[in-house]
């Protein structure tokens, strides 16, 4: 009860706050720098920054070039668009974690644990793999996977809730059920695909892989992370109050109703626009936003922002791992959070037992 009364308080003019996010900034443009250097061929830290530079108009007079082409294209071409897309994708993970928390009252929430992992990647792979969304255009794997993340929130968002409130035993059941029920869906689809490359291609993609990143696959996530962000951190009091219960919300004038449905859709939007572009990757939005807690307390105000800028970092360094552990051939990135974050879930799990027992 303490910790939900602090929600309550603004941490104004919070100095800690700012030094934080002055932080975490420098060590994800330092993570940029060195992340992008590394792999089978290797680039040190200051090349690749005077190469980034260099393509600033304002800086191209300034920096000699001193590098090969084959070495820029490496650096620009290749491993700058995958941390990038790290970032977001790690970004978006954890701030979809937080919301999805704030949802369900709960922080054993996450798109992957829940179910909307699986839900997104059913309906993603049944577009990849026949082309089902076709006629949505350009963004078909996107609205697809978005389509499929709405569909299983709501479903365990509804099964969760006993006489009004969400039970946490009700809500993993619910999570666990739904999702097996997902993978069960996408083992079939996966059993008719019409040729083995596209059935390869939907298996490593399901994994969780930032592998062939693009500079056109940053556009929409980076966007959709941009207005979702900033659409929670305008109603970051509504999301506090969410924690104290539906009734103790509504008596402080929160539309409950609303707030729930829009978090749901922002939920959603996060979570098949991210399954997208990186496939599978699980855990991210429950270990970041525990540790952002640790850190900041559970104002929403200071949750998001830092963790949003903790998922990025995490997200690209596990990529780094996750290249060189095997190099020359390499794992998906999902199966390592999944080695990291398995643990930790369970010890989440026993802690918040001992509390409520």
């Amino acid at each position: 009860m303490k910790q939900k009364r602090k929600l309550l308080r603004d941490a104004e003019g919070d100095p800690k706050m700012g030094l934080i996010i002055i932080l975490l900034a420098v060590v994800s443009v330092i993570t940029l720098f060195v992340a992008t250097g590394i792999g089978p061929v290797s680039v040190d830290p200051g090349t690749t920054a005077r190469i980034l530079l260099h393509k600033l108009p304002w800086f191209q007079d300034r920096i000699t070039n001193d590098w090969t082409l084959v070495t820029e294209n490496i650096v620009v071409g290749l491993r700058l668009p995958r941390v990038c897309l790290g970032m977001v994708v790690g970004a978006s993970l954890a701030v979809c974690g937080v919301t999805m928390q704030a949802l369900v009252r709960n922080n054993l929430a996450d798109p992957f644990i829940l179910g909307v992992s699986s839900g997104a990647a059913a309906f993603a792979t049944l577009g990849m793999l026949f082309g089902t969304f076709a006629f949505l255009g350009t963004y078909s794997l996107s609205i697809s996977a978005f389509i499929g993340a709405a569909i299983t929130i709501i479903f365990v968002y509804t099964l969760s809730r006993v006489r009004g409130r969400i039970n946490i035993t009700q809500l993993l059941l619910s999570g666990v059920a739904i999702s097996m029920i997902m993978s069960g869906v996408t083992s079939i689809i996966k059993l008719g695909a019409p040729n083995a490359l596209g059935l390869h291609n939907a298996e490593f993609w399901m994994s969780g892989s930032l592998a062939g990143a693009k500079w056109g696959y940053l556009k929409l996530p980076l966007v959709v992370l941009v207005l979702c962000l900033a659409y929670l951190l305008i109603n970051y009091r509504g999301l506090n109050l969410l924690l104290l219960g539906e009734e103790n919300a509504g008596a402080l004038g929160i539309n409950v109703r609303s707030l729930q449905k829009q978090l749901i859709l922002v939920a959603s939007l996060m979570a098949g626009v991210t399954i997208a572009v990186s496939g599978t990757i699980g855990f991210v939005g429950l270990m970041v936003p525990h540790f952002t807690r640790l850190i900041v307390g559970g104002d929403h105000r200071k949750v998001l922002p830092i963790s949003a800028l903790l998922g990025g970092i995490l997200v690209v360094w596990v990529d780094v791992a996750a290249r060189l552990i095997i190099a020359p051939e390499e794992l998906p990135v999902g199966i390592l959070t999944a080695i990291i974050g398995g643990p930790i879930f369970i010890a989440m799990l026993k802690k918040t037992t001992k509390e409520n027992g």
